[in-house]
């Protein structure tokens, strides 16, 4: 089993067709069908199936394909790591953040990273902890900050937490109280954000402690859309308090006996060695 096979493998897997992923790698696609069928005969399982130009993958080929996405961002990883031994002048960071510390934390973090070391390539991905997790164990991310607690535990995964982040209730100046408790957000309508967005997890886990059977007005919605409801008057909502700062419009109404907080944590592989550039980027957040 050859790495350029494995190259085009994942290539045709995410494609979903020959010619795109032999134009992707930059190699004729007779030449990438060809490397393909030898990675099957010497796995001895076909790898896609072909029907009339639809290309699907094979329970063999799901099988293989996080194995292939980790050894290609290993081998990639290496090849970083050796390039950077002669310090910060070059390199990649890939960090991955959930939406609302991307947008309230992270922005100056990487200013002042990009500043001390503008040789850095910097790449960026926008999800919940959830997928950060999967994309940290697939290689394709270095670092992410997620919120804790995971939902499963995986061995592989080193976390580091970083600090605790107070969760307040914002409105459209529906809510005249100074403060509520949890238990108080039965009275209101909540906009909700999407399945698999932190934020939904730890407000509805929080409502099932106190027993209160939340009333939702709308559901389903990314940060943006959550506040720009709320701003409309669809109901409230459970943030982080530096959204809310940078949203006038909204009225801000702390949690109080006890405060909603959620954990923020770095998290990276325990069993990849950092590069240099996320190793500076890691001393950046826990100095």
């Amino acid at each position: 089993m050859e790495v350029q096979q494995l190259r085009y493998f994942v290539a045709v897997a995410d494609l979903k067709h020959f010619t795109k992923a032999a134009e992707a790698t930059h190699v004729s696609q007779p030449a990438l069908s060809k490397q393909i069928a030898v990675l099957e005969r010497e796995l001895g399982s076909r790898l896609f199936n072909r029907a009339r130009g639809n290309v699907t993958l094979t329970p063999s080929a799901e099988v293989l394909l996080p194995y292939a996405r980790r050894v290609l961002a290993d081998i990639d990883t290496a090849r970083t790591e050796v390039r950077e031994l002669g310090g910060l002048e070059r390199g990649r960071l890939r960090l991955g953040a959930t939406p609302t510390l991307l947008t309230g934390f992270l922005p100056a973090l990487l200013k002042g990273f990009h500043d001390a070391h503008a040789g850095i390539e910097l790449f960026v991905e926008e999800s919940g902890s959830r997928d950060l997790v999967h994309a940290l164990a697939d290689g394709s991310l270095d670092l992410a900050l997620i919120i804790l607690p995971l939902h499963a535990h995986d061995p592989a995964l080193r976390t580091e937490k970083l600090f605790e982040e107070d969760l307040v209730v914002v409105s459209d100046g529906s809510i005249k109280a100074r403060s509520l408790r949890v238990p108080d957000l039965e009275r209101y309508p909540l906009v909700m954000f999407r399945e698999g967005y932190d934020l939904r997890d730890v407000t509805l886990a929080a409502l099932r402690r106190v027993r209160v059977t939340p009333r939702l007005a709308i559901e389903g919605g990314e940060m943006d859309a959550v506040l720009r409801f709320v701003e409309a008057g669809l109901g409230v909502a459970v943030v982080p308090k530096m959204v809310a700062a940078s949203r006038p419009r909204l009225k801000v109404t702390p949690l109080s006996h006890p405060a909603l907080t959620r954990s923020v944590a770095l998290a990276r592989r325990r069993d990849v060695p950092l590069s240099a550039a996320a190793r500076a980027f890691r001393e950046l957040l826990v100095a």
